[in-house]
């Protein structure tokens, strides 16, 4: 989990570029349909049970990375699948309808990409992004720390320059896949307080001071680990800087830009869950001599939930077009993040309250949806949050008031 600043963005270290367009249409089906095995064969089966238990899908990602589907939006030179946002969205929907864990964990491990695909030189994304894309490693993004949540730019943890290394001082806090990482892309301050003096590195996650506390006890996703990161005296080479000294705070916000597209996709995947779950009791469900989906009032409900859905989709989908387009698409991914979050929140308290008792219990899915939904409303930035940033870019792009 990460959270975003309130700080006003940066200019991005590096214009944005486009991505190929669109794949052709029996190319996306197959990617589509491939997802949707995996799905239905491999995490859907074992998600209540592993839920349960606290067990973290280790195989299921390694499975993900052979089929080509954990670096789906990343070059295909360095071993990404060179795919349009788009089309990343949508598979990444597919996966967080079948289990949470899996959806936000690969936006997750495609967030902690981000910064050494984008603004990584050539060398560094030859020598060490074909493993992060297709080599069954696993990422974590460490922006956040005990103090510093959604005020990004206070962080306080300090990478200091000791000839051709930075020794890296300080704790990150609610760091998905935390303490099971491959490798974390690390913001440390570099240089003066605010949000000058910040940079980016990439950390092996087996470095010598790196150690992980506990994971934390969560209302949700208790499959997905996260911990607080503690780095006492890590030291990395200059060679793992991403961007120039000072440049990481606008590296993080472009990351967070595009994160902000992967959670909106796994909200729209868990209330589309919740709803078939809910439809197919009230299709079952026999009260008063006919079911229940027969009832007005249901019918109604069921109708604005699913508008709900197709409402988000098409309104995450649209900001990742703007993405793929090499627009800008800050407010956009903004406002695909608040609706669809907020929409699936209220699909899950829905579908619990669609299927009564049984919504409530343990023994159907529903309610863990309802749990899992709220994180969603939190990570990468809250949705406070979410409207600052919207009203800002609003403000920014108005004509000026006349004066007099």
């Amino acid at each position: 989990m990460n959270t975003m600043p309130s700080t006003p963005s940066p200019t991005s270290a590096t214009p944005p570029r486009p991505t190929r367009p669109a794949a052709p249409g029996d190319e996306v089906d197959e990617l589509l349909a491939l997802a949707r095995r995996v799905a239905d064969r491999e995490i859907r089966p074992a998600a209540a049970e592993e839920e349960a238990a606290g067990v973290f899908p280790r195989a299921t990602f390694a499975l993900l990375s052979q089929l080509g589907l954990l670096g789906l939006p990343y070059p295909g030179e360095h071993g990404g699948g060179d795919q349009p946002y788009e089309v990343y969205l949508r598979v990444l929907e597919e996966l967080a309808a079948a289990r949470l864990t899996v959806g936000l964990g690969v936006s997750v491990h495609t967030l902690a990409c981000h910064a050494l695909a984008s603004f990584g030189d050539a060398r560094q994304r030859e020598r060490w992004l074909p493993g992060m894309l297709g080599g069954e490693l696993l990422g974590g993004y460490c922006l956040s720390e005990p103090t510093a949540g959604s005020d990004a730019a206070s962080l306080r943890t300090r990478a200091t320059r000791d000839g051709d290394d930075w020794v890296i001082n300080g704790t990150k806090a609610w760091i998905t896949h935390g303490g099971i990482a491959d490798f974390y892309t690390v913001f440390a301050r570099t240089g003066e307080d605010g949000p000058g003096g910040i940079s980016a590195f990439l950390v092996p996650g087996d470095a010598p001071g790196l150690t992980a506390a506990p994971p934390e006890r969560k209302m949700g996703m208790a499959g997905s680990p996260t911990a607080q990161l503690h780095l006492d005296g890590v030291r990395v080479p200059d060679e793992r800087r991403l961007g120039a000294p000072g440049r990481g705070l606008p590296i993080a916000l472009a990351a967070l830009d595009a994160g902000r597209l992967g959670i909106a996709a796994c909200a729209v995947g868990l209330a589309r869950a919740a709803l078939e779950e809910a439809l197919a009791f009230v299709a079952r469900r026999r009260q008063f001599g006919r079911p229940v989906a027969d009832f007005q009032g249901t019918r109604f409900l069921l109708a604005e939930l699913a508008t709900g859905i197709e409402a988000g989709r098409a309104l995450c989908l649209a900001a990742a077009r703007l993405k793929d387009a090499g627009r800008p698409f800050t407010a956009e991914a903004a406002m695909a993040k608040l609706f669809c979050t907020d929409t699936a929140m209220r699909v899950t308290v829905d579908a619990v309250q669609l299927m009564g008792g049984y919504g409530y219990s343990a023994d159907h899915p529903a309610e863990r949806y309802l749990r899992e939904a709220k994180v969603l409303q939190i990570v990468e930035g809250t949705n406070q949050i979410q409207r600052l940033v919207i009203s800002r870019e609003l403000l920014r792009n108005a004509a000026p008031a006349d004066a007099g």
